[in-house]
């Protein structure tokens, strides 16, 4: 029932999960489903696939995506609109601040001014942009596969 709705809206937000498809990307929409029982709201995650030919998103990012007028496939409903949030870098919407652990930026800059910065302290000036790390620890940009039989080799990019 949550997945009819999810596909009805015209606009949703979801955060990119890794996908196999090709010229396409999967979201992990997550709603709340009323119990009719407990009268309890709870948390159910629909999966959308979303038309994503430059391969923009990147597993982690939270998305904007819009409904197709016509689906392009059987699966593929909606298509990627905008990234609103790329993984790491936290922007609280109200304020538009960037946030660490709950805490503002700023807010955590006055503290470091009031106490004295530590020499070893992380400065998130100077911290690089997402993707600096690729091929070394970060491999969400590469290709993955379905994982179907256990063959004693190693499959790193496998899902």
């Amino acid at each position: 029932m949550a997945l009819a709705a999810a596909t009805k809206s015209l606009q949703l937000i979801g955060e990119c999960v890794p996908c196999v498809k090709q010229n396409a990307s999967k979201f992990k929409i997550k709603r709340l489903e009323l119990d009719q029982h407990l009268l309890m709201y709870f948390r159910k995650d629909d999966y959308i696939f979303a038309h994503d030919p430059e391969k923009k998103c990147k597993t982690g990012d939270i998305v904007l995506i819009e409904k197709l007028p016509e689906k392009l496939s059987r699966l593929i409903t909606h298509k990627v609109k905008e990234i609103v949030y790329p993984l790491g870098d936290v922007t609280d919407p109200f304020t538009g601040k960037n946030v660490v652990a709950g805490k503002f930026r700023d807010q955590i800059d006055k503290v470091n001014q009031a106490y004295g910065k530590l020499p070893t302290g992380f400065d998130y000036t100077k911290a690089p942009k997402r993707g600096w790390q690729e091929d070394k620890k970060d491999f969400s940009h590469v290709e993955t596969y379905a994982k179907y039989h256990e063959d004693g080799k190693d499959q790193p990019y496998s899902v």
